[in-house]
């Protein structure tokens, strides 16, 4: 199917027409069972879902970004799509709306994952993520937690880094899975200043636990240390 030429209002049937005749039974049951979603899920494997969206995107991918978000695949192609744009202004006429529509796991962090332009602008993300981090919804607050898990675990961003871990008080399953993963993300890299942090901390249980959890299953860590932070438990 040419996607750089397509007419998005007039052939969009026919692209889902594509779709369906690609997805994969298997995969989609896979999928079924660790995403909820209120989309409707296909079936179509992550690597050809980029490689669509890297064709639509040299076409006229605007109007793609305007089509109904019935499918989970259409979403997360979307996100793909908005992580290819290398201008920030433009950039922001979509991230915003697109935070809006995320529901999962799985298309909040592939979508922080595309957004390679944060590496060449991260004090300008990073006001944002305070921002984010500092809502009610689940996956937006993520969506902050990712960005800093996949761009700022630098040593000039630790304090922002557990600033924002202190800040965040939540009950939401995956916001405090992501603090957890970001933590163990953290020590791997920066031992010495993640320990100070366990120290003194405002964590809840199900975070540190989880946190630790993380770090002791991690092949980057020594035995010793394993064994070392359990002390670190509540």
């Amino acid at each position: 199917m040419d996607f750089k030429n397509i007419n998005w209002e007039k052939d969009y049937n026919l692209f889902l027409d594509y779709l369906y005749s690609i997805k994969d039974i298997k995969y989609k049951e896979f999928n079924s069972k660790i995403i909820t979603t209120n989309y409707e899920i296909l079936g179509i494997r992550i690597p050809i879902l980029k490689k669509i969206s890297k064709e639509i995107f040299k076409g006229d991918y605007k109007s793609f970004l305007n089509i109904p978000n019935k499918y989970y695949e259409i979403v997360m192609l979307k996100g793909f799509i908005i992580g290819c744009i290398n201008n920030l202004q433009e950039l922001d006429n979509y991230f915003n709306d697109f935070i809006k529509l995320i529901d999962n796991w799985a298309i909040c962090d592939s979508f922080c994952a595309s957004l390679k332009i944060v590496k060449t602008n991260r004090e300008y993300f990073l006001t944002i993520i305070y921002k984010l981090v500092n809502l009610k919804s689940e996956y937006i607050i993520r969506v902050g937690l990712v960005l800093l898990l996949d761009y700022y675990v630098l040593k000039e961003y630790l304090e922002d880094i557990f600033n924002i871990l202190n800040k965040i008080n939540s009950d939401l399953y995956y916001v405090n899975m992501a603090k957890s993963w970001l933590i163990c993300e953290v020590f791997t890299k920066y031992e010495k200043e993640a320990l100070l942090f366990l120290e003194n901390n405002n964590l809840d249980k199900f975070t540190i636990n989880k946190a630790i959890s993380k770090i002791r299953d991690s092949y980057k860590v020594s035995e010793k240390m394993k064994k070392y932070v359990l002390k670190f438990k509540k």
